[in-house]
């Protein structure tokens, strides 16, 4: 559905379903998944809800979720067109006639890439998010300010931090030469407040956190799912605990360069949503 193709019934029926706290978060999480989708199951188990099939029901009826039948399971996928025409339909004509307003009341960007600097190379803000905020998005901050030369800012939060920072984490980075000063535990409402910086891309590393309905992030994000096992819990030997640390690392250096090789400067929203996705489907 495109802007055009949306009218106020339409959009106010859009509203009206999202405008429950329960199918919001359905929504929310099969915008995460992307094209995957989820199965009931997989919804209920992650979000814990009573009365989904009513919530899937009201979302398909305002074309927000796509319903397909896999032999004799469901898949429901987030509708992106509808999703993308409600977003078009609310800013049409704004701003008298600028194509946005920020808060300062100047004019920015509308379509993605919106970095704010003016530089010749845009800088775009990365947070990788986990529960604990220990190990895996911890590994993924000290990557990206690595291997971004310059042109990305990397950060990490988690839903549930532990407030340290797991020993076998910073281990395998220093063996691996990759720098750990400013690492700490912290909590994703930090980058929720009104002076946080604006992020381009909130990408989650692990199920859980994949699962909760997120802080309402500043500006419009991309967001994708990059799983990956969680190497706080492992078991086993001290080499097979250290295993499992360097996988995780060499998981997320892999999913981090194929993102750093992507034409941001010359990829359309949704194409750049469906290749962030198919960076988190690569084998672990």
């Amino acid at each position: 559905m495109s802007t055009t193709d949306m009218n106020d019934a339409q959009a106010v029926q859009a509203l009206a379903a999202l405008a429950q706290e329960s199918r919001l978060r359905v929504f929310r999480l099969l915008v995460v998944a992307g094209p995957e989708g989820a199965t009931p199951s997989t919804i209920s188990e992650r979000l814990g809800l009573p009365a989904l099939s009513f919530h899937l029901k009201e979302l398909m009826h305002a074309q927000l979720v796509t319903q397909e039948r896999q032999g004799r399971h469901l898949r429901y996928r987030a509708h992106i067109g509808t999703m993308n025409g409600l977003l078009g339909f609310l800013t049409a004509h704004c701003c008298q006639g600028q194509p946005c307003l920020d808060d300062t009341g100047l004019p920015c960007p509308t379509d993605f890439p919106h970095p704010r600097e003016t530089m010749s190379a845009p800088i775009y803000n990365v947070l990788f998010l986990c529960t604990g905020n220990s190990a895996r998005s911890l590994m993924a901050e000290a990557l990206l300010k690595q291997l971004g030369q310059g042109q990305f800012r990397a950060y990490s939060a988690g839903s549930h931090p532990t407030g340290s920072v797991h020993p076998q984490a910073l281990e395998v980075l220093t063996r691996n030469q990759v720098g750990t000063e400013g690492l700490r535990s912290k909590s994703w409402d930090e980058f929720a407040q009104p002076d946080a910086p604006v992020m381009h891309f909130v990408l989650t590393v692990c199920d859980k956190a994949a699962g909760e309905t997120c802080p309402l992030w500043p500006g419009q994000p991309m967001s994708a799912h990059w799983g990956v096992p969680d190497p706080v819990a492992a078991e086993g030997s001290a080499d097979e605990v250290r295993k499992a640390y360097l996988d995780a690392f060499l998981t997320l250096h892999r999913r981090i360069s194929l993102f750093l090789n992507l034409p941001l400067d010359k990829l359309d929203r949704l194409s750049l949503q469906n290749e962030l996705h198919q960076i988190g489907r690569q084998p672990a």
